[in-house]
């Protein structure tokens, strides 16, 4: 399906001037995502060179899940040595670019789903310092509708590129104003409680996690577009409780769906999933850091209330609440994690398990509004409400 020039124009001008603060003559930017998202990358380079700087189109193959360091080709027929092998051409291209868009879009993500576990470990420990590097510059993520997305919906991609598009053209300026108050409420909360209902056993499960003295922070479209959630991390060591999680998640070119976690003193001990069970246990048996948490959320945006499952849409619904599992993210206990005091404080506080380190960083969402698995949310002891498909506070 073909979209609007003018709609891709505006598109395009959101991401470089709203979430990475316009362009500069001596910026090198990176343009990633696979060929089949081209009439984005098109625009958005355009756009860069005619303001003079350079654009760097990095086209990912079609097996590669998210332009990961290899593809699926390696992942299958090669070995640990082999994946270690990156040229240093690699790392340099990513030292030199200044700022950074990855347009996600599949053109077949079953390219690269159900592959070897050692081997996918493998790819995503190499993968990692690559993407800290990226992590230091300014950027940011935006979905391209593609029909294997659409099929993933179950909609018509006419239906999917509609939501899509009209989603990421909305001025995000809004979301500043809308997401304020939980902003500033999180900001004071010492815990957030989160209370789950399991489907089968009708159980009520509690989920406790401690974000004394973290920074939140409000997305508004300067790192995924669209947007709207307001996050922190907690003290990785103080997560103890419960949680069933509804919502699908999609990772590595599947749909997971229906997950239990039961987490003690920090650390994941007991694991379900009722669909692709193995390509969870994949994901926590990564790592040391990939059996904790490094993420809580609340999702803000109430133009978005079908919950598509892709992560960057379905976080962001309105009424939604996630938890990630792996790595926390830095800026939440410190302003400036790139200067040698926040690098410091960062690594102090990952040697005392407060800060989580990871190869993986997942979110997974539970549904709060009408019909989902979630019951309550609690900052300290105020309870959180939903209205007009947003959180708001029980006694503002």
């Amino acid at each position: 399906m073909n979209i609007r020039k003018k709609d891709l124009e505006k598109w395009a001008d959101y991401l470089l001037n709203h979430s990475l603060d316009g362009i500069k003559p001596e910026d090198i930017i990176m343009i990633k995502g696979e060929h089949i998202t081209w009439p984005l990358m098109s625009i958005l380079q355009d756009k860069i060179f005619r303001a003079g700087a350079i654009a760097d189109i990095n086209l990912v193959a079609p097996d590669n899940n998210r332009g990961q360091v290899w593809g699926a080709s390696i992942v299958k027929y090669g070995n640990k040595e082999q994946i270690e092998r990156v040229p240093e051409w690699h790392k340099k291209r990513y030292e030199s670019m200044t700022k950074y868009i990855e347009i996600l879009g599949a053109e077949d993500p079953q390219l690269f789903s159900n592959l070897p576990e050692e081997t996918s470990a493998t790819i995503m420990k190499v993968d990692e310092q690559y993407k800290n590097i990226r992590l230091t510059k300014p950027w940011v993520l935006t979905l391209f509708p593609t029909k294997a997305f659409a099929d993933l919906e179950g909609m018509s991609l006419e239906e999917y590129t509609d939501i899509i598009v009209k989603t990421s053209i909305i001025d995000p300026a809004m979301l500043g104003q809308v997401e304020e108050p939980i902003y500033q409420l999180m900001k004071k909360t010492r815990i957030i409680t989160i209370q789950t209902e399991h489907p089968e056993t009708r159980k009520i499960l509690e989920l406790k996690l401690n974000i004394s003295g973290r920074n939140s922070i409000k997305c508004t479209g300067k790192r995924n577009f669209p947007d709207g959630e307001v996050f922190t991390s907690p003290d990785a060591n103080s997560v103890e409780g419960e949680i069933f999680v509804d919502l699908p998640v999609f990772n590595s070119g599947v749909t997971i769906q229906g997950i239990y976690l039961k987490i003690e003193k920090g650390v994941i001990t007991d694991y379900k999933a009722k669909k692709e069970y193995n390509t969870l246990k994949k994901i926590i048996e990564t790592d040391k850091g990939s059996h904790r948490l490094g993420e809580v959320a609340l999702g803000m945006n109430k133009g978005l209330q079908k919950a598509l499952k892709h992560p960057l849409f379905v976080e962001k619904v309105g009424g939604t609440l996630h938890i990630a599992i792996g790595a926390s993210y830095p800026e939440a206990y410190v302003s400036d994690p790139n200067s040698i005091e926040g690098k410091s404080i960062i690594e102090d506080l990952f040697k005392k398990g407060i800060l989580n380190k990871s190869s993986q960083h997942v979110d997974i969402v539970v549904d709060f509004r009408k019909g989902g698995a979630g019951r309550s949310v609690y900052f300290d002891n105020t309870k959180l409400e939903i209205k007009d498909n947003i959180w708001v506070t029980s006694n503002p």
